[in-house]
């Protein structure tokens, strides 16, 4: 079993920061991809930031030049850097990854429990 654990999520006033945290545990072989999504309510969850292949990243264009993605392979982590956040980043930020369990050819997606992000104006 593979568990993805985030932490780092709460309130924060419009121009200010919060760093997200994820780390995956349990059976890992490799990770293919890992990143973050979010969900406000009543819309659609939504891709963030992503490590797609290697060290190429994907950012949705409300984020980018704002958050920044980073990962520490030894530790099975990523990162997210969210600078001058605003009212309209507030949702649930969800780690997402694509995991290769060992002993098996076959890579399971599996998402964490999902973080808060509030931003006030």
């Amino acid at each position: 079993q593979v568990q993805l654990v985030e932490s780092g999520g709460g309130l924060v006033q419009a121009g200010g920061s919060l760093r997200l945290s994820c780390v995956a545990s349990g059976d890992i072989f490799s990770i293919n991809v890992m990143g973050w999504y979010r969900q406000s309510p009543g819309k659609q969850r939504e891709s963030v930031a992503r490590f797609i292949s290697g060290d190429s990243t994907n950012y949705a264009d409300s984020v980018k030049g704002r958050f920044t993605i980073s990962r520490d392979n030894a530790k099975n982590a990523v990162y997210l850097q969210m600078n001058s956040l605003k009212p309209e980043d507030t949702a649930v930020y969800y780690c997402n990854a694509l995991i290769q369990p060992s002993r098996s050819w076959i890579s399971n997606n599996y998402w964490g429990q999902g973080t808060q992000v509030t931003v006030s104006s």
